[in-house]
């Protein structure tokens, strides 16, 4: 049984290998590294944030010309359904400008998912025919949601700017107008508003408190093996890769879209090329049949029951 496992996690890393192949090979042969499990889909950070996107920038008679219709009263559930994600980025663009916290949240999502295609709609198409060359089941999943990524993110340009930096200016942006989900993507970027263990524990309670399954998903990637020997996170479920899989897997038990065609596991293929070769498969059922060990099913099952229960804290 281990040994088929280990076959399968090598069949589920290989398009992760290919992609940073195909990425090397656009970026001049420079390395990029891809690994299981990952954090929350999210761009590496730079030091400093350069002006917001273009979007964010427009004057405000210019952007309400080309804002036909007001925002939908659930902007998470527009997020994971709506097809122009161009349009509703220009929506959400106008209500964060109006010190709106959850639209800049929403805005910053958006920036994320469509990062990838954004820098280089002709060459993201590019790199789908390369790829196309390649007969692999998990292969043939990664173009299909590199393909879904296009086709939503279609509008999108170099120009708009949707670098690390800037997506990063976006949350910090969001995270003081008072979203908490943005406060704690902040700190899994290793940017908190506040450094100190005293703010960092504070802030991983508040999220357990809110039970706000953006908060969780956001919050993972600081409670993994980075994490480790760190004091402000002391008794909570936290420093190792299956801590940080057990608060996104709670994430989804508190309501997170994480089904097969969830912007969870599209931008887990499409931008990390870690993809479950079986179309119907959601992140849960993913996660449990490609990271977690048989024999640690059950403290998993125990981890994200305890996060579940806003408790946070492990026996």
């Amino acid at each position: 049984m281990p040994q088929t496992r280990h076959r399968m996690l090598l069949i589920l890393l290989a398009p992760a290998a290919l992609l940073a192949a195909v990425w090397a090979y656009r970026m001049g042969g420079k390395p990029i590294a891809a690994s299981w499990p990952a954090g929350a889909p999210a761009a590496t950070v730079a030091a400093s944030a350069p002006p917001l996107p273009r979007q964010l920038q427009r004057p405000q008679a210019e952007a309400r010309a080309q804002v036909a219709a007001g925002l939908p009263v659930n902007r998470r559930a527009a997020f994971e359904g709506e097809t122009d994600l161009y349009r509703y980025a220009q929506q959400l663009a106008e209500a964060a400008r109006g010190g709106d916290a959850e639209a800049s949240w929403m805005l910053s999502r958006v920036y994320d998912y469509c990062a990838a295609y954004a820098q280089n709609p002709a060459g993201y198409a590019a790199d789908n025919t390369t790829l196309a060359r390649h007969a692999n089941p998990a292969v043939a999943a990664m173009i299909d949601a590199r393909q879904h990524l296009q086709t939503r993110c279609t509008g999108f340009v170099a120009s708009d700017g949707l670098t690390a930096a800037s997506i990063l200016a976006q949350r910090t942006q969001a995270a003081h107008a008072g979203n908490l989900a943005a406060e704690a993507a902040l700190l899994s970027l290793g940017q908190p508003l506040n450094a100190t263990a005293a703010y960092r524990r504070e802030l991983v309670q508040r999220v357990l408190a809110s039970r706000d399954p953006e908060a969780y998903l956001a919050l993972s990637g600081a409670m993994g093996v980075s994490a480790r020997g760190d004091d402000a996170y002391r008794g909570y479920v936290a420093g190792d890769q299956f801590s940080q899989l057990a608060w996104q897997l709670a994430a989804c038990r508190l309501g997170l879209a994480c089904g097969a065609e969830s912007n969870l596991m599209t931008s887990y293929c499409a931008n990390g090329g870690i993809c479950s070769a079986d179309a119907s498969q959601d992140f849960p059922s993913f996660v449990y049949d490609a990271a977690v060990p048989r024999q640690s099913a059950d403290k998993m099952d125990e981890m994200v029951d305890t996060l579940v229960r806003g408790m946070g804290v492990t026996s």
